[in-house]
């Protein structure tokens, strides 16, 4: 077993200090109302609401609720269709020939199995009753049905610093203040594709990768979330110098992580560039959490920001509220190449529901995003 602990390369005793400055207040996030509310507060102070400049809807008076998503635990499965349990009761979803399942890898929704957590992107479909529509009336004017697009069971994905290796298991520091490193086993079958991505299988350089929960809490990795930047997680490359933000859109990769302490429904945005006097405090001279700015220059964000992030590869666009420290966007210095090269490094570290509602699929890591400050 490697292991890399608490010394550096120059053989010296470092303080292993947190990548997100600020961030130890921010365990605790809370419903989306929270953020919403501190919006509307520092809205009513400067006189400035927070408009996404074409939503008709002042979203800091009701904070976003995902449209599209379901997330819960499968409480039964049959050909037709899945039912998902909820806070708010069980949701019922059709399944369809076109529905795609990934548990793993893609596979038949006959392979899930009830007591697994899953996320659901849907689709509201009216149901013809009593032959075709008339002509000139729209598609469907029944009842309306709730029909599966795609659905995710235990997936998981793991963002940091590989800190100790043992075979194919690891423990990653994923930069958290608060959190335990979280151990990871990367599948068997699936080793040699995680190692094209990621050659570097060693403590002290990053690892970003995606698969299944175990019921234990580890993560049975199967797929390399990005590849692996070729230097060491405590020298990041520098930050672009002062004056590469000149206001305006931002144009970046978006990636998403798993809920921690979020609520599995929550719509927010994890973002590298909090304002350290308003949240927390910003590191000392001392702290290496200092030294690691984000890889894209970014303005200064508070907790409860709105911003609008539009996914560039599906043409989907919602406003969102900050709700966390990003700590893999200030680590990873990479790009999205779903549609395109992103012209940035991580901008944008959605919740899952987030990401999923904004038309991503989880499987592939990222979208490319433009990010908008929408107050």
């Amino acid at each position: 077993m490697t292991s890399r602990g608490s010394q550096s390369h120059g053989g010296q005793v470092r303080r292993k200090a947190h990548v997100c400055a600020g961030c130890a207040d921010l365990t605790d996030s809370g419903p989306t109302t929270r953020y919403a509310r501190r919006a509307l507060l520092r809205a009513a102070i400067f006189d400035s609401p927070v408009f996404d400049g074409h939503e008709h809807e002042f979203w800091a008076h009701r904070p976003p609720r995902a449209a599209a998503v379901v997330t819960g635990v499968l409480a039964e499965v049959t050909p037709q269709a899945i039912v998902v349990s909820r806070s708010d009761g069980d949701q019922f979803i059709a399944v369809s020939p076109s529905t795609v399942t990934w548990l793993g890898a893609k596979v038949s929704p006959s392979a899930l199995r009830a007591g697994d957590p899953v996320i659901v992107r849907r689709r509201t479909q009216r149901l013809v009753s009593g032959g075709p529509a008339p002509d000139g009336a729209p598609p469907g004017h029944g009842p309306a049905a709730s029909i599966a697009e795609r659905i995710w069971a235990r997936i998981g994905r793991v963002a940091g610093e590989i800190m100790e290796v043992r075979g194919r298991e690891l423990l990653v520091d994923t930069g958290q203040h608060g959190r335990e490193p979280e151990r990871v086993v990367i599948a068997e079958a699936s080793l040699r594709h995680v190692q094209v991505r990621f050659p570097r299988l060693t403590p002290g350089y990053l690892i970003d990768v995606i698969g299944t929960r175990r019921s234990d809490g580890y993560l049975l990795a199967v797929t390399p979330a990005t590849a692996q930047p070729p230097y060491l997680a405590a020298h990041p490359p520098a930050p672009p110098p002062a004056g590469a933000y000149s206001g305006g859109p931002i144009s970046g990769a978006a990636v998403w992580h798993q809920p921690g302490d979020e609520r599995a429904d929550l719509l927010g945005v994890g973002y590298a560039a909090l304002d350290p006097e308003t949240e927390g405090g910003s590191a000392g001279p001392g702290d290496a959490a200092h030294q690691h700015e984000p890889c894209a220059r970014l303005p200064y964000l508070s907790l409860g920001s709105a911003v609008r992030v539009r996914n560039e590869c599906a043409d989907r666009a919602a406003v969102l509220p900050v709700t966390s420290c990003s700590a893999s966007a200030r680590q990873f210095c990479d790009r999205c190449v779903k549609c395109g090269t992103s012209p940035r490094a991580r901008v944008a570290d959605l919740t899952m529901a987030a990401f999923v509602e904004l038309g991503g699929n989880l499987e592939d890591g990222c979208f490319n995003a433009t990010l908008t400050l929408a107050g």
